[in-house]
């Protein structure tokens, strides 16, 4: 039996194919080991972020690919089809992070009611999150529509949730306003959407292009909206906070001069503007030092503060207050194959995807 793996070339991200691959017999599985169908996944701009940072962050080491080439991790939904684990039952759901394949092999551990963990050797060393799994068969929540939102934007509403806390602790720095590059994507827009509903008085801005500008004030969670072409105009007049969603090196200048000691805090939280570099920031700045947002220590953090299933408990509120809006704010569509898969792929590394879109893709026919 035959499975097909989605790779692309680690140094030069343009470069993508399909390859064929041996998967072992489900009789010879070791013991405690699952074969899993990867049913359907998510692909948005922060997938480009794993690739841009595979090497910095482990994830190519995550999903093995052929020399010089890498899998991009994405979130997901499999269907077990043969398990050597006795607590796991074949045709149970996962839900986590897998690869652009149609199978993935996972060494069952740490199992629970409602999760387990892959212990293969490779897959050590990184945020306990990406080898977690979350047994999900009947679960409403993440099925059909529900679950497409769930892959879509869960995990980047986890990172929203966790800028949202940590700005909220620090007491916004002394900002009256929090600024958002890419303020069209969809880390941006949950973020907005959590800093909007606490009516602290603190002012959300979004910056955003030309091209996205109908889309960002359609989605009513940003108090003023402001194209990059236009950023001079913004008053200096109180503090600000920005959280830097692109990891773009020249727009972070521009602001930081612009602002000067108004300037509070600078985080910056992805890097899907692949004309930066994952170093940065290095150069002298007016105003707050920048500096990268690390979600997997503030979890770390809250997880102990907050007690067992603290975390859980918060991001659960604040994700039912979320997903009301996904409806009216996204379109999703699904498209199966190796040929829609590679579209779908390069068209989000090179910008072509509208904000108001979510893809689900399966390497599947």
């Amino acid at each position: 039996m035959q499975a097909t793996d989605f790779v692309v070339a680690r140094n030069d991200l343009q470069q993508c194919k399909t390859i064929e691959t041996q998967l072992p017999d489900a009789a010879a599985l070791p013991d405690e080991t699952l074969l899993v169908k990867v049913t359907r996944f998510a692909f948005t701009a922060n997938n480009i972020t794993y690739a841009v940072l595979g090497d910095h962050l482990k994830y190519w080491q995550l999903f093995p690919a052929p020399e010089g080439f890498g899998n991009v991790p994405v979130w997901g939904f499999g269907e077990v089809i043969a398990s050597k684990h006795a607590g796991i039952a074949v045709g149970e759901v996962l839900f986590g992070y897998f690869p652009m394949s149609t199978h993935l092999v996972i060494e069952a551990a740490d199992v629970s009611k409602r999760a387990l963990r892959d212990a293969a050797a490779h897959r050590q060393g990184v945020a306990p999150v990406y080898n977690a799994y979350a047994r999900v068969s009947g679960d409403p929540s993440f099925a059909g529509r529900q679950g497409d939102y769930q892959a879509l934007l869960r995990p980047l509403f986890m990172l929203s949730f966790l800028v949202d806390d940590f700005l909220a602790e620090n007491e916004f720095y002394g900002a009256k306003s929090v600024m958002l590059s890419s303020a069209s994507s969809k880390t941006a827009y949950g973020l907005a959407h959590l800093l909007h509903a606490r009516g602290n008085g603190i002012k959300t801005i979004g910056l955003t292009s030309p091209g996205n500008t109908s889309f960002v004030k359609s989605l009513g969670c940003y108090d003023e909206v402001v194209t990059y072409e236009d950023i001079s105009l913004l008053s200096t007049n109180s503090a600000v906070a920005y959280v830097d969603m692109a990891g773009n090196t020249p727009l972070r200048a521009t602001l930081h001069q612009h602002f000067g000691e108004q300037m509070k805090y600078s985080g910056i939280v992805g890097l899907t503007h692949r004309k930066s570099s994952p170093d940065e920031p290095a150069q002298a700045l007016p105003g707050a030092k920048p500096q990268f947002f690390f979600a997997p220590d503030h979890i770390r953090k809250r997880a102990k503060e907050w007690g067992p299933g603290g975390v859980d408990m918060r991001f659960g509120a604040a994700w039912s207050g979320f997903v009301p809006n996904l409806e009216r704010w996204m379109k999703v569509s699904e498209h199966r194959g190796p040929a829609a898969v590679q579209r779908a792929y390069l068209d989000t590394l090179n910008g072509r995807v509208p904000p108001d879109h979510g893809l689900i893709l399966s390497l599947s026919e």
